[in-house]
């Protein structure tokens, strides 16, 4: 998201506001912006701004609060292009104070946890764990063994695994180090997200940790994060590094585009409010964050259909394995080039697959790594599907040679060329061969082509010409 520095933010606002209302509550709102909102260095020059938009009076009569209300908030996210910052007129709100996780009595706390958290085992030992709020570190210290021995000691023991965030819409962002370490190796620790807060003025790193309760899942076990419309805050924290770091395939919307932490803030003296992102997020990863723009999935599928999109996924992927060591020993055995081999299979027992969605995306990888290793175009797989026809061994064509010379010599006519060139080059160019079980009258025919053996034999150079390549389909 590109952020503007506007001195004019402020005439804006104030060409709108009216003389009724005092250009106070302008002035006071800039106030709570300047100490409160996360991208201070976007406000430069606003207090200037407000003075001189009310030395040359710009100010307009809007009678109506609500009107005034909306207009203001469509002033501020235009100066400021920020659709999190919002203006509101409610003269019957009481502010409440949310409270605590951690303060919360055990037992609802506990509640609270088995009623946002599900976890089940599928067909083939595939976990699906549905979580529906990240818990921060707090909640984590006070339940840490309800948390351990009941989910996440479980889910280790699953051979692949899918993380339903889609109706996630709260949390606390000290839970992502946790969830990303659960998935990742203890070293090296990985930097995953950078927080401002504004009204402490703190920068906080988010780390993966060296040591965490219970087994880790580690890295190797495939991961699909599911994520909505409504995903929101630390899930979509959780779902861009785990995407970023090529630990997981997200499957499923785009996410909300939410916050690290809004806060609303009443207007002093006034029944207006003011929304306001209070801190930022930047991942180290990409330089960017997922606040406004939201998490885009690695595959998008409406969110009613991902569950069914991620078994299909991880079917393809438990496939993998097997299919790669196929091609490995068909090349070990197979492949002409001998000298080549022991680096291409070495490329095949170390190439990182965690990002390949489908059998032809596995096949693009294939090929792209293998051509470019040998230097061979022509060590070509093939993904072929159930219902293709049945690739036929060979060339059926090498089985409709005639037997008969006039047709024989028609056939040679037409796939093999001799020239002799300038400076005594003699050009060879085959288009086919040809099996024969008896290749007297093939000898004859192609002697006769060329005038002689002999007078190919005795030119400088031979430029030989053969455009029959063939190659082995594999069936993955």
């Amino acid at each position: 998201m590109e952020h503007h520095t506007p001195p004019l933010l402020l005439m804006l606002l104030l060409s709108t506001a009216s003389s009724s209302f005092q250009p106070a509550l302008v002035i006071e709102m800039a106030k709570i912006l300047s100490e409160n909102y996360c991208f201070p260095e976007n406000l430069f020059g606003m207090q200037e701004a407000i003075q001189q938009a009310i030395n040359r009076g710009e100010i307009q009569q809007i009678s109506d609060r609500k009107t005034l209300a909306s207009v203001l908030t469509n002033r501020v996210q235009g100066a400021l292009n920020d659709p999190r910052l919002t203006v509101s007129y409610e003269p019957n709100t009481v502010p409440v104070m949310p409270q605590m996780l951690p303060s919360l009595p055990t037992e609802q706390l506990i509640r609270l946890v088995r009623n946002s958290v599900k976890l089940d085992i599928l067909d083939n030992n595939v976990g699906y764990l549905r979580m529906d709020r990240i818990f921060g570190e707090e909640t984590a210290a006070k339940l840490g063994s309800l948390l351990r021995d009941d989910i996440w000691d479980k889910v280790a023991n699953t051979s692949s695994l899918i993380l339903d965030l889609r109706y996630s819409t709260a949390g606390d962002m000290s839970g992502v180090s946790f969830i990303i370490s659960y998935f990742s190796d203890p070293e090296p620790l990985i930097h995953v997200e950078t927080v401002y807060d504004r009204q402490s003025n703190i920068t906080k790193e988010l780390w993966t940790m060296p040591s965490i309760k219970g087994e880790r899942y580690g890295k190797k076990k495939d991961l699909i994060v599911l994520t909505s419309k409504r995903t929101m805050g630390a899930a979509e924290a959780v779902a861009y590094a785990l995407k970023n770091l090529k630990r997981a395939i997200t499957v499923g919307e785009r996410s909300a585009g939410g916050s690290v932490k809004v806060e609303k803030i009443r207007i002093p003296q006034s029944a207006f409010y003011i929304t306001v992102p209070v801190a930022r997020s930047v991942s180290p990863i990409t330089g960017h964050s997922w606040e406004v723009s939201g998490v885009p999935p690695t595959i998008n599928a409406n969110a009613k259909e991902a569950v069914a999109k991620a078994k299909s996924l991880l079917a393809v992927r438990g496939a993998i394995p097997n299919v790669v060591q196929s091609i490995a020993d068909i090349i070990e055995r197979f492949y002409a080039f001998t000298d080549r081999v022991p680096a291409l299979l070495e490329h095949l027992k170390t190439t990182d697959f965690s990002t390949v969605v489908s059998e032809e995306d596995l096949v693009v990888t294939l090929n792209q790594d293998l051509q470019t290793l040998s230097e061979d175009p022509r060590l070509i797989i093939k993904y072929m599907p159930d219902n293709a026809d049945t690739v036929e061994e060979g060339d059926p064509a090498l089985d409709d040679v005639p037997e008969d010379y006039e047709s024989l010599e028609a056939l040679v006519d037409s796939t093999i060329k001799v020239e002799i060139l300038t400076n005594n080059t003699g050009y060879l160019r085959v288009d086919k061969f040809f099996k024969l079980s008896d290749g007297t009258k093939l000898e004859t025919i192609v002697a006769k082509k060329c005038g002689s053996p002999s007078k190919i034999l005795k030119t400088w150079l031979l430029i030989c010409a053969i455009t029959l390549v063939d190659h082995l389909p594999l069936s993955l």
